[in-house]
C-alpha cells in the first residue's frame, strides 16, 4: 500500500474514450495519486498523454504492469478483465472494471456509489463498475424507491453512439457528411461491429444495442434488467428494458415507467424527493418547456430528470425522462468514484 495515503493508480484502455475520460476526471478530482501507470494494447503503447502537468507515455498492459498498483481502472474490453484482472488482484491492486466481465459475479460487487456504496467493502479484489444505462437509471430511481417502494421499472432508452466506442463516433460523422452530401456509404460498425448485417445511424434510429439473445431482448437489455435487480438487491422486481441507439455522439435518455407502492403519492413529492438527492439534478417545468436534453448533460457529471409525471390510467404509476453523459457518470465518473469511496473508507483489504 502506497504510504502517507498516496497511492499508485493504473487505467487500463487509456487511449480509449472512456479511458481517456477517466484520466480526465482523475486530475479533476485530485485525487492523491503519487503515481500514475497508462497501460493499453501493444498496438496503442507509446503514446504520451498529459496528466498533472507532465506526460506520460503509455505501456503495454502485462501482468508485471500491475507490481506494486493500489487502484486499477479496466476499461479495454472484457476479455483483457478477464486476462488482467486475476492478475492485479494477484499483484495487491483494487481492480474497478467498466467491462461486463464480471458485474455478473456473485462474487464481485456491482456499484453505484448513490445506490449501494457500501457493498464495495465486501470486494475480493474486483469492483464492477456498471453498464451505462443501468447506472443512470439506478441513481435516479434509488431515492424514490427508498421513499415509496418500488414495483415495476419498464425502460426505452435513447442510447448515444459513444458507447459503442470511437469507431462508432467517427462512422457517425462520416455517415452524417455523405448523406447531406447524397453520397454512397457502406455501414461497418453499428448496430453491432461483430454481427452480420450493418445499418446506418445517421438519421436514423437502430433498435439493437448489442447481440440478440435466445429470449428475443438484447444483451444490453439484460444487462439493464439484470444489473438493476443485482445493484437494488431486488431479484423479484420486474424490469423490461428496449435499448435503441440515435445518432447522438454522447449522453443516453432513457424514458422510464415506474410503479411505486405507495398510493396517493404526487408528482410534487417525487420532485423534492429528486431534487435532494446526491448525484441527481431536477430539471422539471414543463410550463417554461425545462427538461433535460443529451446536448445539456454532455461534460456534466450528474444524472438529469425532468418530465415527471403521474400516468393517467395506473394511481401508482410514474414517468420520468433521465439523462446523463454516457462516458461520465455512465462510465468514468463512476469508477473515480468507486475508486474514491476505497480510499476514503481504506477498503482496500480482501475479505
Amino acid at each position: 500500500m502506497a504510504e502517507q495515503n498516496r497511492y499508485h493508480v493504473a487505467v487500463v484502455g487509456a487511449t480509449g474514450a472512456v479511458g481517456q475520460k477517466m484520466i480526465e476526471t482523475l486530475e479533476d478530482r485530485n485525487l492523491p495519486i503519487e503515481t500514475l501507470t497508462l497501460l493499453s494494447s501493444k498496438r496503442s503503447a507509446g503514446k504520451t498523454v498529459r496528466f498533472q502537468n507532465k506526460n506520460i507515455t503509455v505501456q503495454e498492459a502485462t501482468p508485471e504492469s500491475f507490481e506494486g498498483v493500489d487502484i486499477a481502472l479496466f476499461s479495454a474490453g472484457g476479455s483483457i478483465s478477464k486476462q488482467l484482472a486475476p492478475e492485479a488482484v494477484k499483484r495487491g491492486a483494487v481492480v474497478i472494471d467498466n467491462t461486463s466481465a464480471y458485474r455478473m459475479d456473485p462474487d464481485v460487487p456491482l456499484v453505484v456509489p448513490e445506490v449501494n456504496e457500501q457493498d464495495i467493502e465486501k470486494h475480493q479484489g474486483i469492483i464492477a463498475n456498471p453498464n451505462c444505462s443501468t447506472i443512470q437509471m439506478v441513481a435516479a430511481l434509488e431515492p424514490l424507491r427508498q421513499a415509496y417502494g418500488l414495483s415495476r421499472i419498464i425502460v426505452s432508452t435513447y442510447q448515444a453512439v459513444s458507447g459503442a466506442g470511437n469507431e462508432a463516433s467517427d462512422e457517425l460523422r462520416q455517415q452524417t457528411e455523405a448523406y447531406l452530401k447524397e453520397e454512397q456509404y457502406t455501414p461497418e460498425v453499428l448496430p453491432v461491429k461483430g454481427d452480420e448485417h450493418h445499418y446506418p445511424i445517421a438519421f436514423n434510429a437502430l433498435p439493437q444495442i448489442d447481440k440478440f439473445q435466445e429470449n428475443g431482448y438484447t444483451f444490453e437489455e439484460m444487462k439493464m434488467i439484470n444489473e438493476t435487480k443485482k445493484i437494488m438487491h431486488a431479484a423479484e422486481l420486474p424490469v423490461a428494458a428496449t435499448c435503441v441507439r440515435l445518432p447522438i455522439f454522447t449522453s443516453h435518455a432513457e424514458s422510464v415507467y415506474i410503479e411505486i407502492d405507495q398510493e396517493d403519492v404526487t408528482v410534487e413529492e417525487l420532485q423534492s424527493k429528486l431534487a435532494a438527492a446526491p448525484g441527481i439534478t431536477l430539471e422539471d417545468d414543463p410550463k417554461h418547456q425545462v427538461y433535460p436534453t443529451p446536448l445539456h448533460a454532455e461534460g456534466k457529471r450528474d444524472v438529469f430528470v425532468g418530465r415527471i409525471r403521474k400516468d393517467l390510467d395506473q394511481s401508482n404509476g410514474f414517468h420520468l425522462w433521465i439523462v446523463s453523459d454516457n462516458l461520465l457518470k455512465g462510465a468514468a465518473w463512476n469508477s473515480v468514484q468507486i475508486a474514491e469511496s476505497v480510499m476514503n473508507h481504506q477498503w482496500f483489504t480482501k475479505n
